[in-house]
């Protein structure tokens, strides 16, 4: 049953495997286990990302394709919320729309993006997508009367997703239940779903041409398969994916803005969460976005305790002052690459196998 509920793609590692379901349970049980804002903040966090990753990587680690204009689909689905949550009042009718509305135009531009761009070398075609997704980040803070410009959008949810909404009058566990935590339950859903579909996809037959095309191109076009079609059927599906994260973003915010969703750093940050859980390989997207946006969000406070017990030592109080994590977020990311140089998924696979 598990083995068909993942496609065949066992973890293949058992410490891999204990990860992944420590991984599965902390999210489904967060709102009970890590009380405060902060932590379920982190936790949804980790969700939307684990989605907008793995939709990455279905790009760059299993086709081989270098694309900067990921961001832009998943602001896309974002502002199709937004703007018809805005446009359409609070309701599930405007969500559906603005989702369908968002995953129509991302499957218009990325088929055109694949179609006039996918025929030309890696480089070109990754500076192709950089220069869309810029415009179309300068498209969002100046059409002002749609986007809200440069301060962005906010708006209501459907009263069930609404904080004020309370379903029970007694405590849940120790908590009580409102529209944030289901609609933090929703997005759990949602990328449980979305996770095993693109596990589908990947070890599917369409998955194993995209492998082959990224090993060897013109060997997978010498032997009769049409790299053009299949590269522009990935470049579609994972900005189909993308969308849809945006939208959990949106939803689970109730805000969006150019910064929120459209931000050159949010395509770095899925640079590095890809190289951290390891190209190719869709759990990787879980191990590097749990890890990445862990210390992104906690490394400040642990340095704060850290300064704070080393006060009567010289330079160490200063060296692990909370305004340098940047510093420290940087060291562990050359660290993970060094000693996990194809990340911690195939890391621990290979080791699984020498044992």
């Amino acid at each position: 049953m598990l083995n068909r509920l993942l496609s065949g793609d066992l973890p293949r590692s058992r410490v891999l495997a204990v990860m992944l379901l420590a991984i599965f349970a902390g999210l489904a049980v967060a709102p009970f286990v890590f009380p405060g804002v902060k932590a379920l903040n982190v936790a949804a966090k980790v969700l939307i990302f684990v989605v907008l990753v793995a939709s990455f990587d279905l790009l760059l680690g299993y086709t081989g394709i270098v694309s900067f204009a990921h961001t832009m689909f998943f602001g896309i689905g974002a502002y199709g919320v937004a703007i018809a949550s805005t446009k359409l009042g609070a309701g599930w009718g405007a969500l559906l729309v603005g989702l369908g509305g968002a995953l129509l135009l991302s499957l218009l531009l990325s088929l055109a993006i694949g179609l006039f761009s996918l025929r030309v070398r890696a480089i070109f075609f990754a500076m192709i997508t950089l220069a869309v997704a810029s415009a179309f980040q300068t498209l969002a803070s100046q059409l002002s009367d749609w986007t809200g410009g440069e301060d962005g959008l906010t708006f209501k949810m459907p009263e069930w997703l609404s904080p004020s909404f309370e379903p029970f009058e007694n405590e849940v566990f120790g908590v009580l239940i409102d529209g944030k935590i289901l609609s933090y339950y929703l997005l759990f859903v949602l990328a449980v779903v979305l996770v095993l579909m693109l596990l589908r996809i990947v070890n599917s037959p369409f998955g194993r041409v995209l492998q082959a095309i990224r090993e060897n191109e013109f060997r997978a076009e010498a032997i009769g398969y049409r790299v053009v079609v299949y590269r522009t059927t990935s470049s579609v599906l994972s900005a189909l994916f993308a969308c849809v994260a945006g939208a959990m973003l949106a939803i689970w915010l109730r805000y969006n803005g150019p910064d929120t969703s459209l931000s050159f750093e949010i395509m770095m940050d899925c640079l590095l969460i890809v190289v951290i859980g390891g190209m190719g390989t869709i759990y990787g997207a879980a191990i590097g976005a749990v890890i990445f946006l862990v210390a992104q969000s906690y490394l400040q406070d642990l340095l704060r305790l850290a300064s704070d017990a080393a006060a009567g030592l010289p330079l160490l109080p200063a060296l692990l002052s909370p305004d340098r994590w940047l510093l420290w977020l940087g060291l562990l990311f050359v660290l993970s690459v060094y000693y996990f140089p194809t990340g911690v998924v195939g890391r621990l696979r290979a080791a699984a196998k020498r044992t």
